[in-house]
């Protein structure tokens, strides 16, 4: 899966700041230009989806970049159009919006696990390049990454999960299931790049043997796509504080107070 050398982390935060330094400059141009941002992380379960998000979101304005990362469809949604529920989280003008997964959870786990039929299978794979070629040719910035790791490393990552009471949430049944499953997802993710790697809007492979890698490489793709510069924004001066006029705070004790719990870090 080409070198899996682990990029040295001092480069690697080195270059990260760097990167997201320019995210913001991207954020700032897409809100000035009233530009609509598409960003679709897909690929294996514990690939690093999650926490490239969390890097390439860490120092935007929630308003202006979110993630979408929708639970289980209602009752009521699996009546709906298949992309129904989606359309209502993509981004108006000024916004980015990364699905944290997406659409294609049709041609993976609900191909692989039995939850939709042959026949909404076989509709999706037909209408997803239509849906998408649709959201371009409106001006929307489509970007599709597939993030992909190895068995053996996908197993590592799971152990490593299930031995970290901090991370063990990461895990679910389904998760432990897709690794009896490997070859059933491997087959399914093929099938889905025949049909919807699209030349609108094609698929990004990122190799994530190693996550520093792979977060690094996917921003600086991303941001190398988008034909963004600088935006100038106007400057800002912190106005002088004006003379007091006479106000007093109420009384501390007539309010109720956080009990001070890092005072007892100092003993």
């Amino acid at each position: 899966m080409g070198d899996t050398k682990r990029l040295p982390k001092k480069r690697y935060e080195r270059e990260l700041l760097r990167l997201q330094a320019e995210l913001v400059k991207l954020q700032e141009w897409v809100r000035v230009e009233k530009t609509r941002v598409v960003v679709i992380f897909e690929g294996r379960d514990a690939a690093g989806k999650g926490s490239t998000i969390k890097r390439v979101t860490e120092y935007l304005n929630p308003r202006v970049a979110r993630i979408a990362a929708l639970p289980a469809p209602t009752e009521r949604e699996r009546t709906q159009w298949y992309f129904q529920r989606y359309v209502e989280h993509l981004p108006a003008a000024g916004e980015i919006v990364l699905f944290d997964r997406s659409w294609y959870n049709r041609a993976g786990v609900e191909r692989v696990m039995g939850y939709c039929t042959n026949q909404e299978y076989a509709r999706f794979l037909h209408q997803c390049p239509i849906f998408e070629r649709l959201l371009v040719e409106d001006g929307v910035l489509l970007r599709k990454y597939w993030f992909s790791v190895s068995d053996s490393e996908q197993q590592n990552r799971f152990r490593s999960r299930l031995e970290d009471p901090m991370r063990r949430w990461k895990l679910s049944p389904m998760d432990l299931e897709s690794i009896t499953r490997w070859e059933d997802y491997s087959r399914a993710k093929d099938e889905m790049f025949v049909h919807t790697d699209i030349p609108e809007a094609p698929w990004h492979v990122v190799e994530s043997e190693d996550k520093r890698s792979a977060r690094i490489n996917m921003i600086a793709h991303l941001l190398s796509s988008i034909p963004y510069h600088q935006v100038q924004r106007p400057p800002l001066e912190l106005p002088p504080r004006p003379p007091s006029k006479g106000y007093e705070r109420p009384p501390r004790d007539m309010q109720t107070q956080v009990p001070n719990h890092a005072a007892q870090l100092h003993n």
